[in-house]
Protein backbone atom coordinates (compact mmCIF):
# COMPACT_ATOMS: atom_id res chain seq x y z
CA UNK A 1 0.00 0.00 0.00
CA UNK A 2 3.17 2.05 1.28
CA UNK A 3 4.73 1.78 -2.34
CA UNK A 4 1.52 2.53 -4.11
CA UNK A 5 0.99 5.50 -2.46
CA UNK A 6 4.79 6.68 -3.34
CA UNK A 7 4.12 6.41 -7.05
CA UNK A 8 1.65 8.56 -7.73
CA UNK A 9 4.41 9.83 -10.85
CA UNK A 10 3.65 6.01 -12.82
CA UNK A 11 0.59 4.56 -12.00
CA UNK A 12 -2.50 5.03 -9.74
CA UNK A 13 -2.84 1.78 -9.26
CA UNK A 14 -0.81 -1.28 -9.60
CA UNK A 15 -1.08 -3.06 -13.03
CA UNK A 16 -0.52 -6.83 -13.41
CA UNK A 17 2.89 -6.93 -15.73
CA UNK A 18 1.11 -9.10 -18.38
CA UNK A 19 -1.96 -6.71 -18.70
CA UNK A 20 0.60 -4.03 -19.02
CA UNK A 21 2.58 -5.71 -21.38
CA UNK A 22 -0.38 -6.61 -23.54
CA UNK A 23 -1.47 -3.04 -23.83
CA UNK A 24 1.76 -1.77 -24.41
CA UNK A 25 1.75 -3.91 -27.46
CA UNK A 26 -1.95 -3.28 -28.50
CA UNK A 27 -0.97 0.68 -28.53
CA UNK A 28 2.06 -0.12 -30.51
CA UNK A 29 0.51 -2.49 -33.34
CA UNK A 30 -2.29 0.11 -33.50
CA UNK A 31 0.52 2.70 -33.84
CA UNK A 32 1.90 0.61 -36.47
CA UNK A 33 -1.18 0.21 -38.52
CA UNK A 34 -2.12 3.78 -38.31
CA UNK A 35 1.30 4.77 -39.57
CA UNK A 36 1.60 1.79 -42.10
CA UNK A 37 -2.00 2.99 -43.54
CA UNK A 38 -0.86 7.05 -44.25
CA UNK A 39 2.33 5.71 -46.09
CA UNK A 40 0.81 2.96 -48.54
CA UNK A 41 -2.06 5.57 -48.73
CA UNK A 42 0.43 8.35 -49.67
CA UNK A 43 2.15 6.18 -52.12
CA UNK A 44 -0.70 4.27 -53.86
CA UNK A 45 -3.46 6.12 -53.82
CA UNK A 46 -2.24 9.29 -56.52
CA UNK A 47 -1.04 6.16 -58.45
CA UNK A 48 -4.48 4.24 -58.06
CA UNK A 49 -6.14 7.55 -59.70
CA UNK A 50 -4.07 7.96 -62.29
CA UNK A 51 -4.92 4.30 -63.23
CA UNK A 52 -8.17 4.75 -62.94
CA UNK A 53 -8.32 7.68 -65.66
CA UNK A 54 -6.17 5.84 -68.28
CA UNK A 55 -8.53 3.03 -67.92
CA UNK A 56 -11.45 5.48 -68.18
CA UNK A 57 -9.81 7.15 -71.17
CA UNK A 58 -9.19 3.63 -72.72
CA UNK A 59 -12.74 2.73 -72.25
CA UNK A 60 -13.81 5.89 -74.03
CA UNK A 61 -11.34 5.86 -77.50
CA UNK A 62 -12.30 2.08 -77.60
CA UNK A 63 -16.12 2.47 -77.42
CA UNK A 64 -16.26 5.74 -79.65
CA UNK A 65 -13.69 3.82 -82.39
CA UNK A 66 -15.30 0.42 -82.42
CA UNK A 67 -18.81 2.00 -81.58
CA UNK A 68 -19.66 -0.62 -79.25
CA UNK A 69 -22.17 -0.07 -76.07
CA UNK A 70 -20.53 1.15 -72.87
CA UNK A 71 -23.12 -1.04 -70.93
CA UNK A 72 -22.23 -4.23 -73.86
CA UNK A 73 -18.76 -3.86 -73.28
CA UNK A 74 -19.33 -3.63 -69.26
CA UNK A 75 -21.09 -6.66 -69.09
CA UNK A 76 -18.77 -8.63 -71.07
CA UNK A 77 -15.77 -7.37 -68.38
CA UNK A 78 -17.73 -8.76 -65.71
CA UNK A 79 -18.51 -11.93 -66.97
CA UNK A 80 -14.73 -12.48 -67.77
CA UNK A 81 -14.20 -11.80 -64.68
CA UNK A 82 -16.29 -14.41 -63.50
CA UNK A 83 -14.62 -16.84 -65.68
CA UNK A 84 -11.13 -15.97 -64.77
CA UNK A 85 -12.04 -17.46 -61.51
CA UNK A 86 -12.44 -20.67 -62.84
CA UNK A 87 -8.96 -20.65 -64.69
CA UNK A 88 -10.03 -18.80 -67.74
CA UNK A 89 -7.33 -15.75 -68.61
CA UNK A 90 -6.25 -13.74 -71.05
CA UNK A 91 -2.57 -15.37 -71.22
CA UNK A 92 -1.86 -18.71 -72.21
CA UNK A 93 -0.63 -20.07 -68.64
CA UNK A 94 -0.44 -23.51 -67.39
CA UNK A 95 -3.91 -25.56 -65.96
CA UNK A 96 -4.81 -24.49 -62.62
CA UNK A 97 -6.23 -27.88 -61.83
CA UNK A 98 -4.30 -30.52 -63.23
CA UNK A 99 -2.32 -32.69 -60.99
CA UNK A 100 0.70 -30.56 -60.87
CA UNK A 101 -1.77 -27.28 -60.52
CA UNK A 102 -3.70 -29.07 -57.67
CA UNK A 103 -0.34 -29.93 -55.82
CA UNK A 104 1.03 -26.65 -56.22
CA UNK A 105 -2.34 -25.57 -54.59
CA UNK A 106 -2.52 -27.87 -51.63
CA UNK A 107 1.42 -26.94 -51.05
CA UNK A 108 0.07 -22.82 -50.95
CA UNK A 109 -2.54 -24.27 -48.29
CA UNK A 110 -0.86 -26.20 -45.56
CA UNK A 111 1.66 -23.86 -45.64
CA UNK A 112 -0.78 -20.71 -45.48
CA UNK A 113 0.64 -19.20 -47.94
CA UNK A 114 -2.20 -19.00 -50.18
CA UNK A 115 -1.87 -16.94 -53.28
CA UNK A 116 -5.37 -16.83 -53.98
CA UNK A 117 -4.43 -17.19 -58.08
CA UNK A 118 -5.94 -20.56 -57.73
CA UNK A 119 -9.65 -21.27 -55.42
CA UNK A 120 -12.07 -23.84 -55.47
CA UNK A 121 -15.22 -22.73 -56.70
CA UNK A 122 -17.71 -26.24 -56.49
CA UNK A 123 -19.27 -26.19 -53.11
CA UNK A 124 -17.69 -29.96 -52.89
CA UNK A 125 -14.06 -28.15 -53.61
CA UNK A 126 -14.77 -25.53 -50.65
CA UNK A 127 -15.69 -28.10 -47.84
CA UNK A 128 -13.03 -30.26 -48.15
CA UNK A 129 -10.96 -27.50 -48.39
CA UNK A 130 -12.06 -26.44 -44.57
CA UNK A 131 -11.10 -29.94 -43.42
CA UNK A 132 -8.42 -30.25 -45.48
CA UNK A 133 -7.03 -26.93 -44.25
CA UNK A 134 -7.14 -27.83 -40.88
CA UNK A 135 -5.68 -30.98 -40.62
CA UNK A 136 -2.55 -29.64 -42.97
CA UNK A 137 -2.29 -26.61 -41.38
CA UNK A 138 -1.96 -27.98 -38.27
CA UNK A 139 0.59 -30.41 -39.76
CA UNK A 140 2.90 -27.85 -40.96
CA UNK A 141 3.31 -25.64 -38.44
CA UNK A 142 4.37 -28.87 -36.13
CA UNK A 143 6.52 -29.57 -38.91
CA UNK A 144 7.87 -25.99 -38.79
CA UNK A 145 7.96 -25.97 -34.96
CA UNK A 146 10.33 -29.52 -35.18
CA UNK A 147 11.81 -27.80 -37.80
CA UNK A 148 12.67 -24.27 -35.00
CA UNK A 149 14.03 -27.33 -32.54
CA UNK A 150 16.25 -28.98 -34.34
CA UNK A 151 17.86 -25.14 -36.02
CA UNK A 152 18.19 -24.45 -32.43
CA UNK A 153 20.18 -27.82 -31.42
CA UNK A 154 22.19 -27.32 -34.64
CA UNK A 155 22.91 -23.62 -34.06
CA UNK A 156 23.70 -24.37 -30.18
CA UNK A 157 26.34 -26.97 -31.44
CA UNK A 158 27.55 -24.51 -33.80
CA UNK A 159 28.15 -21.49 -31.15
CA UNK A 160 29.57 -23.86 -28.80
CA UNK A 161 32.37 -25.39 -31.40
CA UNK A 162 33.54 -21.96 -31.52
CA UNK A 163 33.75 -20.50 -28.08
CA UNK A 164 35.88 -24.01 -27.46
CA UNK A 165 37.79 -22.69 -30.16
CA UNK A 166 38.31 -19.07 -28.91
CA UNK A 167 38.74 -20.59 -25.62
CA UNK A 168 41.70 -22.59 -27.03
CA UNK A 169 43.22 -19.75 -28.26
CA UNK A 170 43.22 -17.97 -25.36
CA UNK A 171 44.70 -20.86 -23.75
CA UNK A 172 41.67 -21.02 -20.59
CA UNK A 173 40.53 -24.85 -21.87
CA UNK A 174 39.52 -27.08 -18.83
CA UNK A 175 38.24 -30.42 -18.88
CA UNK A 176 36.03 -32.09 -15.98
CA UNK A 177 37.82 -35.53 -16.49
CA UNK A 178 41.56 -33.96 -16.23
CA UNK A 179 40.67 -31.22 -13.50
CA UNK A 180 37.50 -32.37 -11.57
CA UNK A 181 37.98 -29.90 -8.73
CA UNK A 182 38.53 -26.75 -11.29
CA UNK A 183 35.50 -25.22 -12.53
CA UNK A 184 34.49 -26.19 -16.20
CA UNK A 185 35.40 -22.47 -18.68
CA UNK A 186 32.27 -23.44 -20.49
CA UNK A 187 30.06 -23.90 -17.36
CA UNK A 188 28.74 -20.49 -16.99
CA UNK A 189 28.46 -19.93 -20.79
CA UNK A 190 25.23 -19.33 -22.45
CA UNK A 191 24.26 -19.25 -26.19
CA UNK A 192 23.06 -15.87 -26.83
CA UNK A 193 19.46 -15.57 -28.48
CA UNK A 194 20.84 -12.58 -30.59
CA UNK A 195 22.74 -14.53 -31.71
CA UNK A 196 20.65 -17.24 -33.30
CA UNK A 197 18.41 -14.20 -34.75
CA UNK A 198 21.52 -12.94 -37.02
CA UNK A 199 22.50 -16.62 -37.81
CA UNK A 200 18.50 -17.18 -38.97
CA UNK A 201 18.41 -14.04 -40.66
CA UNK A 202 22.15 -14.57 -42.60
CA UNK A 203 20.63 -17.66 -43.70
CA UNK A 204 17.04 -16.42 -44.96
CA UNK A 205 19.18 -13.72 -46.88
CA UNK A 206 20.98 -16.01 -48.28
CA UNK A 207 18.34 -18.09 -49.23
CA UNK A 208 16.04 -15.52 -50.73
CA UNK A 209 19.61 -13.72 -52.87
CA UNK A 210 19.71 -17.49 -54.44
CA UNK A 211 16.09 -18.12 -55.45
CA UNK A 212 15.60 -14.19 -56.37
CA UNK A 213 18.57 -15.11 -58.67
CA UNK A 214 16.19 -17.79 -60.33
CA UNK A 215 13.12 -16.38 -60.62
CA UNK A 216 14.75 -13.46 -62.18
CA UNK A 217 15.91 -15.54 -65.02
CA UNK A 218 13.12 -18.11 -65.23
CA UNK A 219 10.16 -15.69 -64.85
CA UNK A 220 11.72 -12.64 -66.35
CA UNK A 221 11.00 -10.62 -63.67
CA UNK A 222 13.16 -7.84 -62.29
CA UNK A 223 15.50 -9.15 -59.21
CA UNK A 224 13.45 -6.22 -56.94
CA UNK A 225 10.19 -8.02 -57.62
CA UNK A 226 11.94 -11.13 -57.26
CA UNK A 227 13.55 -10.78 -53.78
CA UNK A 228 9.40 -8.80 -53.57
CA UNK A 229 8.38 -12.16 -53.91
CA UNK A 230 10.72 -14.02 -51.94
CA UNK A 231 9.73 -12.40 -48.63
CA UNK A 232 6.00 -12.33 -49.51
CA UNK A 233 5.88 -16.36 -50.70
CA UNK A 234 8.46 -17.46 -47.66
CA UNK A 235 6.71 -15.24 -44.97
CA UNK A 236 2.92 -16.70 -45.94
CA UNK A 237 1.89 -13.19 -46.92
CA UNK A 238 1.13 -14.77 -50.18
CA UNK A 239 -0.45 -11.34 -52.25
CA UNK A 240 -0.88 -13.19 -55.52
CA UNK A 241 0.23 -10.58 -57.47
CA UNK A 242 3.44 -12.37 -58.62
CA UNK A 243 3.51 -16.05 -58.84
CA UNK A 244 6.30 -18.69 -59.85
CA UNK A 245 5.83 -21.72 -61.72
CA UNK A 246 2.84 -20.52 -63.52
CA UNK A 247 3.85 -20.43 -67.38
CA UNK A 248 2.82 -22.95 -69.54
CA UNK A 249 6.52 -23.71 -70.26
CA UNK A 250 9.69 -23.19 -69.09
CA UNK A 251 13.54 -24.23 -69.74
CA UNK A 252 14.80 -27.46 -67.65
CA UNK A 253 10.94 -27.67 -66.40
CA UNK A 254 11.51 -30.58 -64.13
CA UNK A 255 14.50 -28.66 -62.70
CA UNK A 256 13.07 -26.18 -62.33
CA UNK A 257 9.90 -26.89 -60.43
CA UNK A 258 12.57 -29.06 -57.80
CA UNK A 259 14.15 -25.94 -57.52
CA UNK A 260 11.18 -23.51 -56.66
CA UNK A 261 9.66 -25.96 -54.21
CA UNK A 262 12.49 -26.67 -52.36
CA UNK A 263 13.52 -22.57 -52.22
CA UNK A 264 9.89 -21.92 -50.57
CA UNK A 265 10.31 -25.18 -48.36
CA UNK A 266 13.73 -23.71 -47.03
CA UNK A 267 12.54 -19.94 -47.13
CA UNK A 268 9.33 -20.66 -44.82
CA UNK A 269 11.14 -22.89 -42.28
CA UNK A 270 14.20 -20.04 -42.16
CA UNK A 271 11.70 -17.41 -42.20
CA UNK A 272 8.90 -19.02 -39.54
CA UNK A 273 12.08 -19.66 -37.47
CA UNK A 274 13.52 -16.15 -37.57
CA UNK A 275 10.17 -14.87 -36.84
CA UNK A 276 9.86 -16.80 -33.22
CA UNK A 277 13.16 -15.77 -32.34
CA UNK A 278 12.33 -12.40 -33.47
CA UNK A 279 9.24 -12.16 -31.11
CA UNK A 280 10.63 -13.47 -28.30
CA UNK A 281 13.43 -10.29 -28.88
CA UNK A 282 10.21 -8.06 -29.56
CA UNK A 283 8.25 -9.43 -25.81
CA UNK A 284 11.87 -8.36 -24.38
CA UNK A 285 12.08 -5.02 -25.44
CA UNK A 286 8.35 -4.68 -24.11
CA UNK A 287 9.45 -6.11 -21.06
CA UNK A 288 12.26 -3.19 -20.90
CA UNK A 289 10.30 -0.39 -22.33
CA UNK A 290 7.69 -1.27 -19.23
CA UNK A 291 10.96 -1.61 -16.79
CA UNK A 292 11.65 2.22 -17.94
CA UNK A 293 8.54 3.64 -18.44
CA UNK A 294 6.22 2.13 -16.00
CA UNK A 295 8.26 1.28 -13.37
CA UNK A 296 11.33 2.75 -12.77
CA UNK A 297 13.57 2.45 -9.81
CA UNK A 298 12.28 5.27 -7.39
CA UNK A 299 8.25 3.96 -8.57
CA UNK A 300 6.57 0.85 -7.29
CA UNK A 301 6.86 -2.41 -8.68
CA UNK A 302 3.44 -2.90 -11.30
CA UNK A 303 2.29 -5.63 -8.92
CA UNK A 304 4.39 -7.00 -6.56
CA UNK A 305 3.01 -10.46 -5.64
CA UNK A 306 2.36 -11.27 -9.48
CA UNK A 307 5.63 -9.88 -11.12
CA UNK A 308 8.09 -11.73 -9.53
CA UNK A 309 9.66 -14.39 -11.59
CA UNK A 310 11.85 -17.12 -9.95
CA UNK A 311 13.25 -20.24 -11.54
CA UNK A 312 14.77 -23.23 -9.06
CA UNK A 313 16.07 -26.57 -9.99
CA UNK A 314 14.20 -29.43 -7.40
CA UNK A 315 16.13 -32.60 -7.03
CA UNK A 316 14.47 -36.24 -7.17
CA UNK A 317 15.18 -39.21 -5.74
CA UNK A 318 16.05 -40.62 -8.95
CA UNK A 319 18.62 -38.46 -9.78
CA UNK A 320 16.98 -36.18 -11.85
CA UNK A 321 16.43 -33.03 -11.33
CA UNK A 322 13.66 -30.82 -12.16
CA UNK A 323 13.62 -26.94 -13.57
CA UNK A 324 10.93 -24.57 -12.16
CA UNK A 325 9.85 -21.21 -13.73
CA UNK A 326 7.75 -19.49 -11.76
CA UNK A 327 5.73 -16.37 -13.40
CA UNK A 328 2.62 -14.22 -13.52
CA UNK A 329 -0.23 -15.40 -11.46
CA UNK A 330 -3.58 -14.86 -11.06
CA UNK A 331 -4.18 -15.29 -7.36
CA UNK A 332 -4.97 -18.27 -7.82
CA UNK A 333 -1.70 -20.31 -8.01
CA UNK A 334 -1.60 -22.11 -10.68
CA UNK A 335 0.91 -19.63 -12.32
CA UNK A 336 4.10 -21.89 -11.66
CA UNK A 337 4.98 -23.69 -14.95
CA UNK A 338 7.14 -27.06 -14.18
CA UNK A 339 9.02 -28.22 -17.05
CA UNK A 340 9.54 -31.60 -15.18
CA UNK A 341 7.32 -33.60 -13.39
CA UNK A 342 3.78 -32.67 -11.99
CA UNK A 343 1.57 -34.09 -9.49
CA UNK A 344 -1.66 -33.41 -10.85
CA UNK A 345 -3.72 -35.87 -12.97
CA UNK A 346 -5.02 -33.68 -16.05
CA UNK A 347 -3.06 -33.64 -19.19
CA UNK A 348 -2.35 -29.84 -19.61
CA UNK A 349 -4.02 -26.77 -17.55
CA UNK A 350 -6.24 -24.01 -19.60
CA UNK A 351 -3.51 -21.83 -16.99
CA UNK A 352 -0.57 -22.99 -18.31
CA UNK A 353 -1.85 -22.42 -22.03
CA UNK A 354 -2.42 -19.23 -21.02
CA UNK A 355 1.16 -18.81 -19.75
CA UNK A 356 3.43 -20.63 -22.04
CA UNK A 357 4.44 -17.31 -23.91
CA UNK A 358 5.83 -15.78 -20.81
CA UNK A 359 8.28 -18.96 -20.86
CA UNK A 360 9.14 -19.46 -24.36
CA UNK A 361 12.71 -17.50 -23.71
CA UNK A 362 13.59 -19.45 -21.04
CA UNK A 363 12.75 -22.48 -22.70
CA UNK A 364 14.53 -21.36 -25.73
CA UNK A 365 17.89 -20.51 -23.53
CA UNK A 366 16.86 -23.91 -21.71
CA UNK A 367 17.75 -25.62 -24.98
CA UNK A 368 20.63 -23.67 -26.48
CA UNK A 369 22.43 -24.14 -23.06
CA UNK A 370 21.84 -27.99 -22.28
CA UNK A 371 22.54 -28.66 -26.16
CA UNK A 372 26.14 -26.23 -25.41
CA UNK A 373 26.59 -28.17 -22.66
CA UNK A 374 26.90 -31.76 -24.40
CA UNK A 375 23.08 -31.88 -25.03
CA UNK A 376 20.01 -32.14 -22.56
CA UNK A 377 19.72 -34.53 -19.50
CA UNK A 378 18.45 -37.99 -20.12
CA UNK A 379 15.02 -37.98 -19.62
CA UNK A 380 11.85 -40.07 -20.25
CA UNK A 381 11.02 -37.62 -22.99
CA UNK A 382 13.42 -40.41 -24.66
CA UNK A 383 11.88 -43.49 -23.20
CA UNK A 384 7.89 -42.46 -24.32
CA UNK A 385 8.98 -40.82 -27.47
CA UNK A 386 8.19 -37.55 -26.46
CA UNK A 387 10.10 -34.58 -26.96
CA UNK A 388 10.84 -31.28 -25.78
CA UNK A 389 9.76 -27.67 -28.32
CA UNK A 390 9.67 -24.11 -27.68
CA UNK A 391 7.02 -22.02 -26.47
CA UNK A 392 3.58 -24.31 -25.82
CA UNK A 393 4.64 -27.18 -27.94
CA UNK A 394 7.46 -27.82 -25.43
CA UNK A 395 5.04 -27.21 -22.91
CA UNK A 396 2.69 -29.37 -23.85
CA UNK A 397 5.80 -32.16 -24.87
CA UNK A 398 6.48 -32.45 -21.49
CA UNK A 399 3.55 -32.69 -20.12
CA UNK A 400 2.62 -35.63 -22.23
CA UNK A 401 5.70 -37.43 -21.20
CA UNK A 402 5.00 -36.89 -17.54
CA UNK A 403 1.25 -38.35 -17.69
CA UNK A 404 2.92 -41.25 -20.12
CA UNK A 405 5.40 -42.47 -17.66
CA UNK A 406 4.14 -45.31 -16.03
CA UNK A 407 4.37 -44.85 -12.29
Amino acid sequence: VAGARGCRGCLRAPMNEDNARFCLLAALILLYLLCGAAIFSALEHPFELRAQRRWKQQVDNFTQRHRVNLGALYTLLRQYEEANGAGIRVDTLRPRWDFSGALYFVGTVVSTIGFGMTTPTTIAGKIFLIFYGLIGCAATILFFNLFLERIITMLAYIMRWFHERRLRCAGVEASREECPEEEDSLEGWKPSVYYVMLILGMASVVIACSASTLYSSMENWSYIDSLYFCFVAFSTIGFGDLVSSQRQQYESQAAYSFGNCLFILMGVCCIYSLFNVISIIIKQTLNWILSKVVCSRFCCPLHPASSQRRAGRRPYKDGSVETVFESETDGAGDGAVHLGRRLSGEMISVNEFMVSNKVSLALLQKQLSETAHQGPRPSYAHQNGFSGGVGALGIMNNRLQETSVDR
